[in-house]
């Protein structure tokens, strides 16, 4: 799995602009490829971000989700691993201070994998 260099910034800003609240998205793409962030309503504290997933649209290839921590670390809490087993494949978790290397990516099981950062 890879994932497109400008969407991963295009997260990260977000995350920047979000702060000290929590951000969410899906990712989406084609042929292994995250190309594209799904913005769907969201609910966010300092402590959690709840997405509404009733509000996808069908036909969307789901790849997993993005979400940040306004902490420095970006170890799944139980929540996130409950999300993770429901949506996707592919998790990452975007941490402060959101630098380009602030990031961890999980498979649904909560186990840390490598995805790469294509152009």
């Amino acid at each position: 799995m890879k994932i497109k260099r400008g969407v991963l910034r295009m997260a990260i800003e977000a995350a920047k602009n979000m702060h000290p609240n929590e951000f969410i998205a899906l990712l989406s793409g084609k042929k292994d490829i995250i190309d594209e962030l799904i913005f769907l309503p969201y609910e966010s504290s300092e402590f959690s971000a709840l997405i509404h997933m009733d509000m996808l649209p069908l036909g969307i290839r789901l790849y997993g989700t993005i979400h940040t921590h306004p902490s420095p670390s970006c170890r799944p809490s139980s929540e996130d691993l409950a999300l993770f087993s429901k949506y996707g494949k592919v998790h990452i978790i975007v941490c402060y201070p959101y630098g380009e290397n602030d990031w961890k990516c999980y498979n649904r099981k909560g186990e840390e994998i490598e995805i790469e950062v294509v152009d």
